[in-house]
This record gives C-alpha cells, structure tokens and sequence, in this order.
C-alpha cells in the first residue's frame, strides 16, 4: 500500500523559497499523480499544485502561479514543490496526497494523504 509524507516545512521570511518534498513508500510513485494542498484555520482546503501520472502534466493554482515548480523524481520516489517570492498568505499546513486520476483527468481520486507539514511566512 502506498504511503506519503511530506518534509521541508518551517518558518520562511517574505520574499523567501520554500521547498517542499512528497516522498513514497510502499508502492512506486510512477502510476500516481501528486497533488499539493494547503490548509489555513477557518479556510477550507486550497489545491496549491498537482503532477499527472502520465507526461508529467502539470497544474498550479491562481494563487502560486508564476512562483511554484512541481516536479517529479522517479528515481527517488519524491516530487518536490517550490514556491519562490513567498507571502503572508502562502502560510498554512501543506499536504500532499497521491492518486490515480479518473480516465482523461490530469489529477484526482487522492487516496493516500501525507500527515502535512506547517509553513509558516513571517518575519
């Protein structure tokens, strides 16, 4: 059975990098596509970024776009996301969850979910 957990997670000042890891065990991450999500108190789930199975398709939200890399690491069964120029507002407990996507879907059915990790932008 696949499990995920995620690393890198702290505390960033504004303007900063984070990189954040989604490493597998249990299963190859090969068949799966990774999805990253970010959750803040009060606020429901946010889908920050996600990588298909297939091709390496990839999606950022609205709000990371232009500042997050999500890439695939087959060799070492991880996917690592990036978020450059960080905000206040990319504050939250970031998860990452793996699936295999409905027929013709770049990403989704997400059954295996990382414990998450707290990134915390402040000065």
């Amino acid at each position: 059975q696949l499990a995920v957990a995620e690393s890198g997670g702290g505390l960033v000042h504004p303007g900063g990098s984070l990189s954040l890891s989604c490493a597998a065990s249990g299963l190859s991450l090969e068949n799966y596509a990774i999805g990253w999500f970010r959750q803040v108190p009060g606020k429901e789930r946010e889908g920050v970024s996600c990588i298909s199975n297939s091709y390496d398709q990839t999606f950022y939200a609205d709000s990371v776009k232009g500042r997050a890399t999500i890439k695939r690491d087959d060799t070492k069964e991880t996917v690592h996301l990036e978020i450059n120029s960080l905000k206040s507002e990319d504050t939250g407990i970031y998860y990452c969850a793996a699936g295999i996507p409905p027929h013709h879907a770049m990403c989704g059915n997400f059954t295996s979910w990382g414990p998450g990790v707290q990134v915390t932008v402040s000065t």
